[in-house]
């Protein structure tokens, strides 16, 4: 479902923690990281496709989180060709979103990276806010950013976790789970599903659009 322009309608989400720490995904078989995100299917509002997606990305319900905040307007990004498969060439243009602040209320036990046959992540860790947008694929950066800091405003100002870098790593020694271990297997705080792996290799940075 593509509007006069070519963007398809879409949803992402910022999950939050009770430490003001988001969700954040690598996806399947690749080495960049990014927030759930899917596409709102004909008859469905922006909420009703938020909660679709958290249950099919991640494994949650809608007891299991609040909505804190969202985005007022869409927010829009243009992908690539190289990234469109053959036959949205021409008339697919990109994604336009709403983006939707969760606090998840529940326990983290309760996230599933595969409650359906067609995960979307094979990896997950929760981060500071202000995510690393170099591990983001390029054309999504700039919504990224917008979305972060629309939403910023929504949380506690008192937090020290919410002061840090828009773009880049952490310096070394800077705090947990930044670095990979000596061993050269996953970060700290990385979790991964059964029979998964942390698959170091940036090489497969391609994301194929238009995704779910």
């Amino acid at each position: 479902m593509l509007d006069r322009e070519g963007f398809r309608p879409n949803v992402g989400i910022i999950l939050l923690n009770q430490r003001n720490q988001v969700f954040w995904g690598k996806r399947i078989r690749s080495h960049s990281w990014q927030f759930p995100q899917g596409g709102i299917d004909r008859g469905e509002t922006p909420e009703q496709a938020m909660y679709r997606e958290l249950h099919e990305e991640v494994g949650l319900m809608p007891e299991h989180v609040s909505i804190v905040a969202r985005t007022r307007d869409w927010l829009r990004y243009e992908v690539p060709d190289r990234f469109i498969r053959r036959d949205a060439r021409g008339h697919y243009k990109g994604q336009k979103q709403i983006w939707y602040l969760l606090r998840l209320i529940a326990h983290d036990w309760n996230l599933n990276l595969r409650a359906t046959s067609h995960p979307e992540f094979d990896a997950w860790r929760w981060h500071d806010y202000w995510v690393p947008l170099d591990v983001v694929v390029e054309f999504k950066r700039g919504v990224y950013e917008m979305a972060l800091t629309e939403l910023a405003r929504y949380l506690p100002r008192n937090d020290p976790r919410n002061r840090y870098l828009r773009s880049g790593t952490r310096q070394r020694g800077s705090g947990e789970g930044s670095q990979e271990d000596a061993m050269g297997g996953a970060p700290q705080g990385l979790e991964l599903p059964p029979g998964a792996s942390f698959d170091p290799d940036p090489q497969s940075h391609r994301n194929v659009e238009p995704s779910s």
